[in-house]
């Protein structure tokens, strides 16, 4: 019987190209949105996953939501934390508010969807978790000190769970992308975006299936020596 993984914001931008590679590794996806419904519909059309709609930093939705997939396609063996949001501006115009719901759901969404999948794991000797961090939480980025300081909190997380999850059998790491081709950087402003790229050494954004490929390796029984790392695909921008 083939393993079941949830990808969190898996139904658009790198989730979507996530839930598709894992599918075609032989895995029952269950790819979660928070919203657009019209969309994750047509991407459910598209691709023959299932979409399940839930807020990932809302602890409850969470433990229901992951009962309800283990229910419907089977225990959870593959997670993959993707659900991202950005806030961006500068500390001085930055309200509590926009602080609060980047690190609810960038950083909160990791705890809540760990706490509803690793047990299971544990029980059964076996997972694979993996949390999609940033390039802007490991060297930071002007305007984001919520998103940043999410996305950095992210590679410490997965670091301390790998070390519970190793015996276990469960193994946790992360991804951390550079400036990936999808609708949230096709949002920056041009002029941006042109600076962005000039720094990229590759001299191009990088694709959202680039990245899947990663995660893929890193979920796949391949990986099972990899455990609190974090891989970076950027193109060469950040190097450390």
């Amino acid at each position: 019987m083939g393993k079941v993984a949830i990808v969190t914001g898996g139904t658009r931008g790198i989730g979507e190209a996530v839930s598709v590679a894992l599918k075609d590794l032989g895995m029952t996806v269950a790819a979660t949105y928070a919203g657009n419904e019209e969309k994750a519909k047509a991407f459910s059309d598209r691709t023959g996953i299932a979409a399940y709609k839930w807020d990932v930093g809302d602890y409850d939705a969470c433990q229901q939501g992951c009962a309800k997939v283990a229910e419907e396609l089977g225990p959870v063996d593959v997670l993959v934390n993707n659900a991202g949001i950005t806030r961006d501006g500068v500390l001085a115009k930055m309200s509590f508010d926009d602080w609060n719901e980047v690190m609810r759901v960038n950083l909160g969404g990791c705890f809540n969807m760990a706490k509803a999948c690793f047990p299971s794991m544990r029980e059964r000797g076996w997972g694979r978790i993996v949390n999609i961090g940033s390039i802007n939480g490991q060297g930071g980025q002007y305007g984001q000190v919520n998103y940043a300081a999410a996305k950095s909190g992210i590679h410490g997380f997965t670091k301390a769970l790998a070390q519970e999850g190793a015996k276990a059998g469960i193994t946790v790491n992360a991804l951390a992308p550079g400036y990936i081709d999808t609708d949230m950087v096709a949002a920056v402003p041009e002029p941006v975006l042109e600076k962005i790229v000039a720094k990229i050494p590759v001299g191009r954004l990088g694709h959202a299936e680039e990245i899947a490929r990663g995660v893929a390796f890193l979920c796949s029984d391949e990986a099972g020596f990899v455990t609190g790392s974090t891989m970076s695909i950027n193109g060469g921008q950040h190097m450390y």
